[in-house]
């Protein structure tokens, strides 16, 4: 059987490194979505200047971005299960849909969880038992910090644009897992973003945000409230709704 070890890259740091760190890599794959920040591409096509190798760039056959499928579900997410139709049909269906055609190769998956993310990376070992998994960056104790460290004093292309600009990964633009600091850090950043997302939740009749008096609409949230450097934000790889349940 032939054995295959892929790099699901997500267009953030921490997934290409761990990539870069394992070695011998023999698929990149990234997988687009029409929220990604534009610089985003850039980020990969250097990425593949780096490395030498061409990086494989899947998309969804049926969903173009996170409101298409936010309005065929009806809502942000299923509370009881952690099920979010953004992650889940253009991300996990897609990775599906390539596993599908190489049920003859015995897989090796590479993963960027860092240090702070080994709960992450034992419930994607526990997921996904048709592959085996490495997680060269918990494999070196590196933190994100020290990931971006080891990134700059590495390569000479920039990081992407979504963390000059302050965020700490490179999301969707109005990903749906932000709390309140990072959706009025939208607001200043993307107001168009905002604006489309705060129409979409009354249209589904869900909110994103909620805190003890239940939820919180976008265009009800204060300007104030909410501090993005505090609130918990995972990166979303392909594997992100695994930390939603």
């Amino acid at each position: 059987m032939k054995k295959l070890k892929i790099c699901w890259v997500s267009a953030g740091i921490s997934s290409f490194m761990a990539g870069y760190l394992a070695g011998d890599v023999d698929e990149w794959i990234y997988i687009d979505i029409a929220d990604q920040q534009e610089d985003s591409i850039r980020f990969i096509k250097d990425c593949e200047k780096a490395i030498g190798k061409k990086i494989q760039v899947l998309k969804s056959s049926q969903y173009r971005c996170v409101e298409d499928c936010v309005r065929t579900f009806g809502g942000f997410r299923n509370s009881v299960n952690g099920f979010a139709p953004c992650t889940n049909w253009l991300k996990k269906r897609v990775r599906k849909e390539w596993e599908a055609q190489h049920t003859d190769c015995e897989l090796t998956y590479v993963w960027g969880f860092d240090l702070a993310e080994k709960g992450r990376a034992e419930r994607t070992v526990e997921a996904n038992p048709q592959a085996n998994h490495e997680f060269p960056l918990i494999a070196k104790n590196l933190s994100k910090e020290e990931v971006h460290g080891l990134f700059e004093r590495t390569f000479d292309f920039a990081r992407p644009l979504m963390y000059d600009l302050g965020y700490p990964n490179n999301n969707c633009i109005g990903c749906i897992k932000g709390g309140m600091g990072y959706w009025n850090r939208i607001r200043k950043d993307f107001p168009e973003v905002f604006e489309s997302r705060a129409k979409l939740e009354r249209l589904v009749g869900h909110s994103m945000l909620k805190d003890k008096n239940g939820p919180v609409y976008l265009d009800e949230l204060d300007p104030d409230r909410g501090d993005m450097n505090t609130e918990i934000f995972p990166d979303c790889g392909i594997m992100c709704y695994l930390s939603m349940k």
